[in-house]
């Protein structure tokens, strides 16, 4: 059987993405054995003019890891579109924008100017900040990619068929993902690859939270020391199961951390609107000064409960009004 081509490309992310597929050990030699990636810049050095090249379609599959936060990146996940069968939105930046685009809360100038100007470690009497074009002291054009106002996921941009989130999505749901697009063993396109249920119900923790939980406070883990064995919020500590998709195995959970959501959400729901219904069903508070006990346990609501879905959020999609 001849190998299929595939592509990894990585936009605006950490780079863990990258790492899941390298996680995957020995199992990538099974993969490897069916497909050539032509195209990986973390792990080769190819150039885009290697991709333009490819006949429209030549590539079976590209896997597009991070937000799109830039024009460069822009350019490149359409390419990848137009050379591609398939394109899987790969782990949670590319999915619903992830941490980057948490600098939705923020506008350019203000990131620059903290970047740039503000932070205590610069040195920058002149002020200069990135520009998309300029010259050299040699007075040659310079050319910089374009920093856009907002962080898009990817699905903003192109086509997606599929998508895969997690930060980063694991070796098993890797190894997973990649056998069902070999094998065409596929849902319908615009699935994810991943079960449409809560967290909870997989969590092992969900024997001990009582039928009635009720919180009167939210404690913070730099401040207690979590059993680990009881289910988070039944000990005060917030914990997104409630409001993020299960099929990640509880790695977190079964190293006594609470869930921080980097699966997303259930379904098509507000990760962070189904979050804040859910508190609002177990908070005890009665009193003005009891729901100030319950938001001072949440110094980051946005963050929070919005960590890895801003730019998929009713929160954050206002600032996509004008793609770019």
């Amino acid at each position: 059987m001849p190998k299929v081509k595939a592509a990894i490309y990585w936009c605006s992310s950490c780079g863990g993405c990258d790492e899941s597929i390298v996680d995957l050990g020995e199992r990538i030699l099974a993969i490897r054995e069916l497909v050539d990636f032509v195209f990986w810049p973390c792990a080769m050095d190819p150039k885009t003019s290697d991709v333009e090249a490819l006949a429209d379609g030549e590539l079976a599959v590209s896997l597009i890891n991070g937000a799109i936060r830039t024009s460069e990146q822009e350019e490149m996940a359409k390419l990848l579109r137009r050379k591609s069968q398939l394109v899987v939105a790969f782990g949670s930046c590319a999915c619903s924008g992830g941490i980057p685009a948490l600098a939705n809360l923020k506008s350019r100038k203000a990131i620059f100017d903290r970047a740039y100007l503000d932070s205590p470690t610069n040195v920058n009497p002149e002020g200069t900040v990135p520009v998309p074009h300029s010259l050299t002291a040699d007075g040659y054009p310079m050319e910089l990619p374009v920093f856009y106002d907002t962080v898009y996921e990817l699905g903003d941009v192109i086509e997606v068929d599929y998508l895969l989130p997690g930060c980063p999505p694991n070796g098993d749901m890797v190894a997973t993902a990649l056998t069902a697009i070999l094998e065409g063993n596929l849902p319908p396109k615009g699935s994810i690859l991943l079960p449409d249920i809560a967290l909870c119900q997989s969590c092992a923790r969900n024997e001990t939270k009582p039928d009635q939980l009720t919180i009167q406070e939210f404690k913070r883990l730099i401040h207690v020391q979590a059993d680990p064995v009881q289910c988070f919020l039944n000990q005060g500590i917030l914990c997104m199961g409630p409001a993020t998709r299960d099929g990640c195995g509880t790695p977190c959970i079964q190293g006594n951390m609470p869930c921080t959501g980097c699966l997303g959400p259930v379904g098509s729901q507000d990760q962070g609107a189904r979050m804040v219904s859910a508190l609002g069903g177990i908070g005890e508070a009665v009193r003005e000064e009891d729901v100030a006990t319950l938001l001072d346990g949440i110094p980051d609501p946005a963050g929070t409960f919005y960590r890895y879905s801003m730019s998929s959020s009713f929160l954050g999609s206002h600032r996509k009004d004008v793609k770019p």
